[in-house]
């Protein structure tokens, strides 16, 4: 059980690398106005949240106590990544505030799972 669970702890970590990786590489893109959503950004995201829900599930079998305020924490933020990038993923070039939002909610989330204990 713990191999599955390691699997899938790095399963959720390529999503957030898919995430993060998006949004640096629209950089450019987005000096110059033109930033937009990625398609590996949105499989990144749900894989998140998919691999997330497992993680936790898979706590409580292995005997391992859950931290609810912090696991709530990181699905907020992650459903706020979701829905930016959900409203915004159509459009040609989105707003200025959208790419820079979501890497930096991003970047909370991680922080979240590594600072907080």
């Amino acid at each position: 059980m713990e191999i599955l669970k390691n699997v899938i702890l790095a399963i959720h970590i390529i999503g957030v690398a898919a995430l993060l990786g998006g949004v640096l590489y629209q950089l450019g893109a987005m000096r110059q106005g033109k930033g937009r959503i990625l398609t590996a950004m949105m499989h990144g995201a749900w894989t998140m949240l998919a691999t997330g829900i497992l993680l936790v599930g898979l706590q409580y079998p292995l005997g391992h106590e859950v931290n609810n305020a912090k696991v709530t924490v990181k699905l907020v933020v992650l459903v706020a990544i979701i829905v930016i990038a959900l409203v915004n993923r159509k459009k040609d070039a989105v707003a200025s505030w959208v790419l820079p939002t979501i890497g930096g909610l991003t970047v909370l989330n991680v922080l979240l799972a590594t600072v907080w204990r």
